[in-house]
């Protein structure tokens, strides 16, 4: 009896290990967003990094965040890029221009990782970055929902979606990091 469980551990340790390494089903690379200040930015350009993706906003009870993921992105610049993407879906939290998130953002927390143009996480405008990440049909792995500003994604090195984190987990956290 004790084997079974052994091997029933076993296998849905494996199961789970396997599921960090599902092929998507369209490539996140491929996928056009616009740097804060309006350029294209090339989500190409960090293949061979992991990605965290972020919803930010300057006026939420988790903006406090950006100190952690200004560390996070700082610590593990190597093998990581973060992407703050601002939104201001929730509570209208972050209504200011694109000058002035990162204003914000540069003077408060001395955020130098990359941010985008303001978008939508949800709804019928929902920016292709957001739906590659939320629908199982494009990401392959895994169906979710955005619930608040500072939601976490994080993306393998090969554009592959590996697990969501909701806000309330800090960017330092053990849940990430053992990730990286």
């Amino acid at each position: 009896m004790k084997n079974i469980r052994v091997m029933l551990i076993m296998t849905l340790f494996s199961f789970l290990g396997n599921a960090q390494t599902v092929a998507p089903n369209e490539l996140l690379f491929n996928i056009k967003v616009n740097t804060i200040k309006g350029e294209e930015l090339k989500l190409e350009q960090y293949k061979g990094k992991k990605i965290l993706f972020v919803n930010v906003a300057s006026k939420c009870g988790f903006t406090n965040q950006y100190d952690g993921l200004q560390e996070l992105y700082s610590k593990y610049k190597d093998k990581l890029v973060v992407i703050g993407l601002p939104c201001n879906q929730f509570g209208a939290q972050e209504s200011g221009s694109e000058q002035e998130i990162q204003s914000f953002c540069r003077m408060n927390y001395g955020v130098d990782f990359p941010m985008t143009e303001k978008i939508d996480v949800k709804g019928a405008k929902q920016h292709p970055v957001y739906q590659w990440l939320t629908q199982k049909e494009k990401n392959g792995k895994m169906n979710s929902s955005v619930k608040w500003n500072f939601q976490k994604y994080l993306v393998d090195e090969e554009g592959r979606l590996i697990d969501v984190f909701y806000s309330v987990t800090k960017p330092m956290s053990k849940k990430i990091t053992k990730l990286l």
